[in-house]
């Protein structure tokens, strides 16, 4: 089965390629794809190796919403012309090449998915944007993370790097009433995380995050969700915890070990939370139901919307380290 897809090469870099997905079996399900999100960490750290699930090439992309194209006399609980969303796809291969690793492989104009996988699709809701959607996973794994950690109402929250991931962090506990502390880098995210919620912004480009902190909650944080992957970041976020805090490793920290001061969390007698992944179906479906019901201004994320020939130049900035302006961007591969 042909299509086209975003394939990365040693290198690293992009190209938009000609492929070739395997002949669905009967238990598969063949979906057109409408648009894929791009999750700038994950993906770039996939890219670069500093996570590895699968040697070059590969295509990227775990987030996607399309049509069904087709069904296989097993697979049931689908008919072709639903909107589903998805985040996986079965294998594919460079036309008289070698195969291409899927990780997980939504950047392509067609999928072929088996529907028991975990990771496999889902009925989208009616009346939910399909660009947003397609960014649906950093969202459920805030979603997942915020309920592993379980903030309570009132309680005050640090969101240490609103990215996508964090941003979803923030919408998530602004949901349960608590009181959301945004810290970034980066104007912009934070002007997006207030819309989805934040009550406070700390710009740490331009004041001291800590100090300014300590002036909002004076017993510092509650929890404390450290979102940005970046282990330097570690130590600092530790210290915004209060004493028998929570804190919560939110971000993804690549394969390599990590250090921290131990007397940092020790003396705060912290509790520690490690979430993986975005809490599957459940937390899919409500972040999609969120959206669909207005609840969550997903939309609010988006920076770039792309043609397929778009996508491998911004991907190829972006591993240049060229893309600080890339936050939600958006690949539609049909209409």
């Amino acid at each position: 089965m042909n299509a086209t897809a975003l394939v990365c090469h040693d290198g690293p870099r992009v190209e938009l390629c000609d492929v070739e997905l395997p002949e669905p079996g009967p238990g598969h399900i063949v979906i057109r794809t409408l648009a894929s999100g791009i999750s700038p960490g994950t993906e770039l750290a996939l890219m670069q190796q500093k996570i590895t699930w699968g040697p070059f090439p590969l295509c990227t992309g775990y987030q996607a919403v399309g049509v069904v194209e087709d069904v296989g006399a097993q697979a049931t609980g689908y008919v072709a012309g639903q909107r589903v969303y998805y985040r996986d796809n079965a294998a594919m291969h460079l036309p008289g090449g070698p195969a291409v690793s899927c990780v997980s492989g939504t950047h392509a104009s067609r999928a072929v998915v088996d529907p028991q996988r975990t990771h496999g699709l889902a009925v989208l809701p009616d009346g939910v944007d399909v660009a947003a959607a397609s960014l649906y996973a950093l969202p459920a794994v805030g979603l997942n993370g915020v309920d592993m950690a379980n903030p309570r109402m009132g309680q005050t929250v640090v969101v240490h790097g609103v990215g996508l991931v964090g941003l979803g962090v923030v919408a998530a506990c602004a949901h349960r009433g608590c009181r959301v502390i945004a810290i970034d880098l980066d104007s912009h995210r934070l002007d997006v995380a207030r819309a989805l919620g934040a009550d406070e912004l700390v710009n740490g480009r331009e004041v001291d995050a800590r100090q300014r902190l300590r002036e909002l909650a004076p017993n510092m944080a509650d929890v404390v969700f450290e979102c940005t992957g970046s282990p330097a970041c570690l130590d600092p976020a530790i210290a915004m915890c209060r004493t028998h805090g929570t804190f919560v490793w939110q971000g993804n920290y690549g394969e390599q070990p990590v250090s921290l001061k131990f007397l940092g969390a020790h003396n705060r007698r912290l509790t520690m939370y490690f979430p993986c992944d975005d809490g599957l179906a459940p937390c899919r479906a409500a972040v999609l139901k969120n959206m669909a019901r207005g609840v969550l201004p997903w939309h609010e994320t988006i920076t770039h919307e792309l043609e397929p020939s778009d996508a491998a130049p911004l991907l190829n900035r972006m591993l240049a380290g060229e893309g600080g302006d890339v936050l939600g961007a958006v690949v539609h591969w049909s209409a």
